[in-house]
C-alpha cells in the first residue's frame, strides 16, 4: 500500500536496555558443557503492571537466535560445537528489560549430528566460501552425502562422501546458511551457520543518521489507489502525520525522530521520502553530469526503530529507489504487523507485493534493529539480498526485473506507516539511521 517511485534504505535497529525484576534460567546450567541440541528454559518477572511483553536468547552481542512472547522460554537451539557466552532476555510493557548470562560449552565429535570446522561462525569471509564439515552418527554404514542450504530450499550445492569440504560462490552480503548430511539409514541431520561474504565495501558511501537530515517530505496515501493524495494536509481529516526530530527518550543515540498517524480514513498511509542523490536532491548531490547514480549498484538500509504500542500498526515499509535511463528499481520491504506478521517485498515490474513467508515479530515498546540489503545487478534485475531483524537473518536471494521509470535521474529512500482498519493513532521512533551505497 504505497506510491511507487521512491528509494528507501536499510533498517537497523537495537534493543534498549531498562531496569526490570528479574531472568531465571533453570536450563541450560552455567558454565555447563552440552549437546549441539540446547534446551533453554527461562521465566522473566516484572515490577511492570502490564507484565513482561517478551523474552529472546543471544548466542553472542547482537545475535538473537531465538524470541518469544510472553514471560516463559522452553526451546532448543541447535549449535555449533564451541564456547558461547549466551544471554537470555526479557522485555516488559514499560519499556523495562533484563538479561541473565548464560555461559555453556557445545560439545564436539562425541556427539551425534553434523559439525562444521569452516567458515567460523559470524565470521566475514571472501566468495568463494570454504565449507568443511564432519558429520557422526548412530547409523553403522555411516554418512551418504551433503547439502548447503543459502535459504529456506535454496540448495546450493550437493555432494557425496562422508565428509564435506567444498569452494561454494556467494554474492556479497549477510547468509543464513544451513549445512545438512544424509546417512545411508534414511536419517538426517544439519547446523545453521551465519556468515557475512565480504568484509568490506570498497568505495562505499553512507549518509549518516539519516532521519536527522533535512529533505523529508510527508504524504498521505489514500485507499484504494494509494496515489499520493494532493489535496490532503497534516491536520487531516481524512488522515494527519507529523515528524519530530530532537527526542532524547525514547532514543539509541539520545536524539531519535518520531513520527506519527491518524486520521479518519480506514487503512490510510503515511509516506515519507528523501531525495538523496540526483534530481531533487536534499543533500545537495545532484549528479548532473550523471556519473554517480548509474555506477551504484549495491545498497545498505540500517535503522533502528521503537513503537510503544506496535499492534495498532497495519505494517511499516522501508523502500530504496533507483532511476535512470528511464527504468525505475524499486526495493519495497513490508512488514505487516496488524497485517498478518510476515515480510513482503515489491514485484517491480507487475506493481504488488510478494509474500515472503518470513516472519516479522518487532518488539513492542522495546528499540528494534533493522538492516536491509539489496543490489542492482549487471543486467539490471533487483536482487533483494537479505533482511536482518535484531540479529536474525533471513536470506532471500530474490530476483525480480526492473520497471518503467521516470524521465530522471536519482536515488531516494521511503519510510512509511501504515494506518489499520480504524485508523487508530500510533507513533514511531527512528534511531541511527544510516543509508549506505556504492
Amino acid at each position: 500500500m504505497k506510491k511507487r517511485n521512491l528509494l528507501s534504505p536499510v533498517l537497523v535497529v537495537t534493543l534498549a536496555t531498562f531496569a526490570m525484576a528479574s531472568v531465571s534460567v533453570t536450563a541450560p546450567a552455567n558454565n555447563s558443557t552440552v549437546s549441539p541440541t540446547v534446551q533453554y528454559v527461562a521465566t522473566a518477572t516484572t515490577n511492570c503492571s502490564k507484565g513482561v511483553s517478551a523474552i529472546g536468547i543471544y548466542t553472542a552481542p547482537g545475535q538473537r537466535a531465538y524470541s518469544v512472547a510472553g514471560a516463559k522460554l522452553n526451546t532448543l537451539l541447535t549449535l555449533n560445537p564451541g564456547s558461547y557466552n549466551t544471554v537470555v532476555q526479557a522485555w516488559d510493557n514499560c519499556g523495562g528489560s533484563s538479561s541473565t548470562p548464560v555461559k555453556i560449552t557445545v560439545g564436539g565429535s562425541s556427539q551425534n549430528g553434523v559439525h562444521i570446522s569452516a567458515p567460523a561462525n559470524l565470521s566475514n569471509v571472501a566468495s568463494p566460501v570454504n565449507f568443511v564439515a564432519s558429520a557422526t552418527t548412530s547409523c553403522s554404514k555411516g554418512v551418504s552425502g551433503w547439502g548447503i542450504y543459502t535459504g529456506p530450499g535454496q540448495l546450493a550445492y550437493r555432494t557425496l562422501g562422508s565428509s564435506l569440504n567444498a569452494k561454494v560462490a556467494l554474492p556479497s552480503g549477510t547468509h543464513s546458511i544451513t549445512v545438512q548430511e544424509w546417512d545411508h539409514c534414511g536419517g538426517t541431520s544439519k547446523a545453521p551457520l551465519t556468515i557475512t561474504v565480504g568484509s568490506g565495501n570498497p568505495g562505499a558511501n553512507t549518509f549518516a543518521d539519516l532521519h536527522l537530515k533535512g529533505g523529508w517530505q510527508g504524504y498521505a496515501l489514500l485507499p484504494t489507489s494509494y496515489a499520493i493524495c494532493a489535496s490532503c494536509s497534516p491536520n487531516g481529516p481524512q488522515a494527519t502525520w507529523s515528524r519530530a526530530t530532537g527526542v532524547s527518550s525514547p532514543s539509541v543515540s539520545g536524539n531519535s525522530a518520531k513520527h506519527n498517524i491518524g486520521g479518519q480514513t480506514q487503512y490510510a498511509d503515511i509516506l515519507w521520502n528523501n531525495h538523496l542523490i540526483g534530481d531533487f536532491s536534499s543533500q545537495g548531490i545532484h549528479d548532473y553530469n550523471h556519473a554517480i547514480i548509474p555506477n551504484v549498484h549495491n545498497f545498505v538500509y540500517d535503522v533502528y526503530f521503537f513503537g510503544d504500542n506496535l499492534p495498532l500498526s497495519q505494517a511499516l515499509e522501508f523502500d530504496i529507489n533507483q532511476f535512470f535511463g528511464g527504468q525505475g528499481f524499486i526495493w519495497g520491504h513490508e512488514c505487516r504487523i496488524a497485517g498478518g506478521h510476515e515480510w513482503d517485498i515489491w514485484d517491480n515490474a507487475n506493481s504488488h507485493w510478494i509474500k515472503t513467508g518470513i516472519p516479522c515479530n518487532p518488539i513492542n515498546n522495546a528499540w528494534n534493529h533493522l538492516v536491509i540489503k539489496v543490489q542492482r545487478t549487471a543486467s539490471n534485475q533487483l536482487l533483494f539480498q537479505s533482511i536482518t531483524l535484531n540479529g536474525s537473518t533471513a536470506t532471500l536471494n530474490h530476483l525480480e526485473p526492473s520497471g518503467n521509470g521516470h524521465n530522471w535521474y536519482g536515488i531516494t529512500v521511503n519510510y512509511q506507516q501504515d494506518g489499520n482498519v480504524r485508523q487508530q493513532p500510533y507513533s514511531i521512533w527512528l534511531d541511527k539511521f544510516n543509508f549506505t551505497y556504492w
